[in-house]
């Protein structure tokens, strides 16, 4: 049988990040050594590559003037859908939990547990990548090229921060809440994307007011949102289909630009995301399952491991949903409608693995270009990757365009993204995972003090 088209695309997205590290090193451990004869200099001459004494610098810039553009290109696709899905999937979001007065206790703890259980899963992320400091096993030449490679937003953040020392009350709103919302969001130029923090409060007003509305008018909103959503995945599908040739592309300019330094940085990164992904699935949902339910970690990950496994290789919760709905009334014998709740509004908002994925980035990123984000903005960042992974459609690729976002947020060159792209397919397998098992532990959660609750009423 055929693979799946999302697994083919995974390894031919894989197959380049192999091709492009396995250049890149030739190029950097051979291309100091051999010259370049006059003709082939003076060709790249004539394409805007500058002279080279060697294989390597003519390599660099070859890597600038070609390699670059069409990298561009694909990352260029993603940041045009910023906006209008941070906006549309954000409202839908809201929207869709329909009339909170009507909703009652049982989805008051689900939106209780899942907002914990995201904020859990990115702090051990934050802790992670300040104990780790993958972005940092660089050095300071290398840096300092990135910098003047992608760097302006970022010297500015830079110099903005060394004029603050803090945040305030007057800071704050003003992030959040400028003057002009169409001229923060829109951005001073066409170089520069605009400011998300104002895009996702207003995002948040539209849904708060839609679900006041009528059921018909309300369910138009909701049509006319999905539709906008549903157009954004579509190009966002359409940059995946490039990214077979543009990661080796990405990964090699990086790799000639910035020595062996940034392999090892992957790598470390790479490493830290599974490890602390792991370590929220089987370490904090055990505990949940010894504090609120019945359950042993041992019995019930056993009942449920076709679930993680077919997230796993899938990387899409929308897929395992119905994986997911079976195993939890037949083998887990959840109540049918706390089942049928919960599980599909966790796929939609329950992204603990996305959320901490998301912090985790904007960290190693920020580390990679010599920015340091303070204990402040790392709160920050841990309430707005709760907030992004909430808009993230359930598809493999679907947080790139919100984790370039978030990297504007917070005066982060969003082209740094392109470093992690190599990796992002094999920690997206690993954070579907994780948000599939902790939607599942959340349904046991909720429906064991949904009983509970059910008991206490019936005994009075």
């Amino acid at each position: 049988m055929a693979a799946p088209a999302s697994d083919q695309l995974a390894n031919r997205i894989l197959r380049g990040l192999a091709v492009g590290v396995v250049l890149g090193v030739v190029t950097l451990l051979a291309g100091p050594k051999l010259p370049l004869p006059a003709g082939l200099q003076e060709l790249l001459v004539h394409v805007g590559v500058k002279s080279s004494a060697n294989l390597l610098e003519a390599m660099r810039g070859i890597s600038t003037v070609l390699l670059d553009p069409f990298g561009r290109v694909f990352l260029r696709l993603l940041f045009f859908v910023i906006v209008p899905l941070v906006f549309a999937s954000l409202a839908t979001g809201v929207v869709q939990l329909g009339r909170p007065d009507k909703l009652g206790p049982l989805a008051g703890r689900t939106f209780f547990l899942f907002f914990l259980n995201m904020a859990i899963g990115v702090a051990l992320g934050l802790i992670m990548m300040n104990t780790l400091q993958p972005g940092g096993h660089i050095d300071a030449e290398t840096k300092a090229r990135l910098m003047a490679e992608f760097g302006g937003a970022a010297q500015k953040h830079v110099a903005t921060q060394a004029g603050q020392s803090g945040l305030s009350l007057t800071v704050i709103v003003e992030m959040f809440m400028p003057a002009n919302l169409l001229a923060a969001v829109v951005g001073s130029s066409t170089a520069r994307i605009g400011d998300v923090l104002p895009l996702i409060l207003f995002a948040i007003l539209v849904g708060v007011i839609g679900m006041s509305f009528p059921d018909a008018k309300r369910r138009r909103l909701l049509d006319a949102l999905e539709l906008v959503t549903e157009l954004m995945t579509g190009i966002v599908h359409l940059a995946l289909r490039l990214a077979p040739y543009a990661v080796p592309c990405l990964i090699y300019s990086v790799l000639v630009k910035s020595g062996l330094d940034i392999i090892w940085a992957l790598i470390w990164f790479l490493l830290g995301c599974a490890a602390v992904m792991a370590i929220h699935l089987f370490g904090t949902m055990s505990l949940w399952l010894k504090l609120w339910t019945q359950w042993s970690p041992r019995a019930y990950f056993a009942a449920i491991k076709d679930v993680i496994v077919t997230a796993f290789s899938t990387s899409s919760s929308n897929a395992t949903l119905p994986t997911a709905l079976q195993n939890a009334t037949e083998k887990l014998k959840l109540s049918p409608s706390t089942a049928g709740f919960v599980l599909p509004l966790g796929t939609t908002m329950n992204m603990s693995g996305t959320a901490l994925y998301e912090g985790c980035v904007v960290l190693f990123v920020a580390q990679v270009f010599g920015i340091d984000l303070t204990l402040g903005q790392q709160v920050t960042l841990l309430l707005l990757s709760v907030l992004s992974a909430v808009a993230v459609a359930g598809i493999p690729g679907g947080s790139l365009p919100l984790i370039a976002g978030l990297l504007i947020t917070f005066g982060i060159p969003p082209e740094g993204i392109g470093i992690i792209l190599g990796t992002d397919r094999i920690l997206d397998m690993c954070r579907t995972a994780t948000n599939v098992g902790c939607d599942v532990t959340t349904a046991v959660v909720v429906d064991e003090m949904t009983k509970r609750a059910e008991a206490r009423k019936a005994g009075k």
